[in-house]
């Protein structure tokens, strides 16, 4: 087993995540320490993101546009259709008997499900009010 080197990059772009309740893209990431890193790449962003996800670190959301999320913990999401935000929804409740059933029925092994509610944010759906 290959060992985990400190980059100090690595530790920059994982605090981006973890330390926001936004789901960033990596383009996001990118943008916000592109001023502190003048010669970080976008592809460093990407590289990075992703190892981190194979570390365990942050997960990545299956939406159009790839999102990474420092809640590594399943949960539940809302993508608003308007204005194409990710929220958290930690109140609905992760159904790890869903995953037993599904492999129980399909014989897979199934570590666990993305729940993904979609329709507009309570800012759109106002601004729609008005």
């Amino acid at each position: 087993m290959a060992t985990k080197r400190y980059s100090r990059q690595r530790e920059r772009i994982c605090r981006a995540v973890l330390d926001t309740t936004e789901h960033l893209t990596a383009e996001m990431v990118y943008q916000r320490l592109k001023p502190e890193s003048p010669s970080l790449s976008l592809g460093t962003v990407y590289r990075n993101l992703n190892r981190l996800v194979e570390e365990g670190c942050i997960v990545k959301l299956p939406f159009p546009v790839e999102r990474f999320d420092g809640i590594t913990e399943p949960h539940a999401h809302f993508l608003c259709g308007k204005c194409g935000r990710v929220f958290d929804m930690p109140d609905v409740d992760y159904d790890s008997a869903l995953d037993a059933k599904a492999g129980a029925v399909y014989r897979h092994t199934v570590r666990r499900h993305e729940l993904i509610f979609y329709g507009s944010c309570a800012d759109c759906a106002e601004d729609d009010e008005k």
